[in-house]
């Protein structure tokens, strides 16, 4: 059927008199000298009056009450259905309920999507879409540190910005379970988060092959740190992000007790794809802004990239200066342990010595008792002799 507005006004007369007849009798009359033939016809103005009156309701109904075209209904089913999704989920959702919400017949829902999978698959492509394009211009800037930055405020941002679309793409879908529409989206920003870090492996002389691995390792901590905050909102997304950044790039041991973002990061707001939302004056901004804004984030980069270079030097200083220490170390080790070598031959000789005159005391005690005991045994055989002399002359 067309829009109220496209009614002919045959018909609208056709509507128009009955009532009118029904309500009045015809009484005074004017001619209508418009006819083709030429002759006068006469109607009765207590018939045209509420024929006016019926035309006038129905103008101003078809001016409040206008068809929305295609796209528009389009879009409309699908903000409808993005937010049932969100709170019901896909199979807790049906087309009645999407019908029933836009105030249309579930002919006009299969008309235009042939479903509810219909609208899902739009909604599922669009959030995807969204948080990637995020994604993807935080990991356009030059320095590491920033990319980690921005890339962990992106998603940040997608969850407060879209927390429907967010909703909906890890309800059925966990970001530790590998399988699913959330599944497959943190595997593709992994997978540019990989070559980011394949880059700095080699420049930091790490083994490029592992950065897949970590590339996994940093996706999913800041993913599942997004999923808690879905629901708690504290504390703000950049100050999350700090802390995300805080634990990825300087380690347990290297923890900053009040982390920050960098100048380059701060407040930084990052435009989604312009189908899912308007951009808006505050965020487009002019060229001159945007030029300055740039302008801005290279001398923020410069400047870490410097500091960067002076905690490089300060980091090989302090090797050196720690392999020097180490080499005077194993220098005055070695001259104890020489010192201690010597010593230790010094005792081995006194103790050679000890033993030899020992052994020299030892032989000449041995000398000494022989001596005795020759002296002894010549002794009794002087007695002996001795006392076989009388014997001897008492027997002549």
């Amino acid at each position: 059927m067309g829009d109220p507005a496209d009614i002919p006004s045959s018909h609208a007369s056709a509507v128009a008199l009955p009532l009118a007849s029904a309500q009045a009798p015809a009484t005074a009359v004017r001619t209508r000298p418009d006819r083709p033939n030429g002759k006068a016809t006469a109607k009765p103005e207590s018939v045209n009056a509420p024929k006016q009156a019926m035309m006038g309701r129905v103008n101003d109904s078809s001016r409040s009450r206008r068809r929305m075209t295609g796209a528009e209904r389009r879009e409309q089913l699908i903000q409808i259905g993005r937010t049932l999704f969100a709170e019901k989920g896909f199979d807790g959702t049906s087309v009645e309920e999407i019908a029933a919400s836009a105030k249309v017949s579930k002919p006009v829902v299969y008309e235009h999507f042939g479903g509810k999978e219909g609208i899902y698959a739009v909604v599922i492509d669009r959030e995807m879409q969204r948080l990637l394009t995020l994604v993807t211009q935080a990991l356009s800037a030059s320095h590491a540190l920033v990319k980690l930055e921005r890339a962990a405020l992106a998603l940040l941002q997608y969850i407060e910005e879209s927390s429907e679309g967010f909703r909906i793409l890890v309800r059925d879908s966990h970001a530790a379970s590998g399988t699913g529409t959330f599944a497959s989206l943190i595997s593709d920003i992994a997978s540019q988060v990989e070559d980011v870090l394949a880059d700095e492996f080699k420049e930091r002389g790490y083994d490029p092959k592992l950065a897949p691995m970590y590339a996994q390792m940093l996706v999913g901590m800041t993913a599942l740190t997004g999923q808690w905050w879905l629901d708690v909102r504290k504390p703000r997304r950049e100050e999350v992000a700090a802390h995300l950044v805080n634990l990825s790039w300087n380690g347990l041991t290297g923890l900053d007790p009040n982390p920050q973002l960098t100048a380059a990061t701060r407040g930084l707001v990052l435009s989604p794809p312009p189908d899912t939302r308007a951009a808006r004056p505050a965020e487009r901004g002019d060229a001159k802004e945007q030029d300055k804004a740039r302008e801005r984030d290279l001398k923020e980069q410069e400047k870490l990239q410097r500091e960067q270079q002076k905690a490089h030097e300060r980091e090989q200083k302090e090797r050196e200066k720690a392999r020097e220490r180490e080499l005077k170390e194993q220098e005055k080790a070695q001259r104890e342990q020489g010192k201690l070598q010597r010593e230790q031959e010094k005792a081995r000789e006194r103790e050679q010595k000890e033993r030899e005159k020992a052994r020299e005391r030892e032989l000449k005690e041995q000398e000494k008792a022989q001596r005795e005991q020759q002296k002894a045994l010549e002794r009794q055989a002087r007695r002996a002799s001795k006392a076989g002399a009388p014997e001897r002359a008492d027997g002549s």
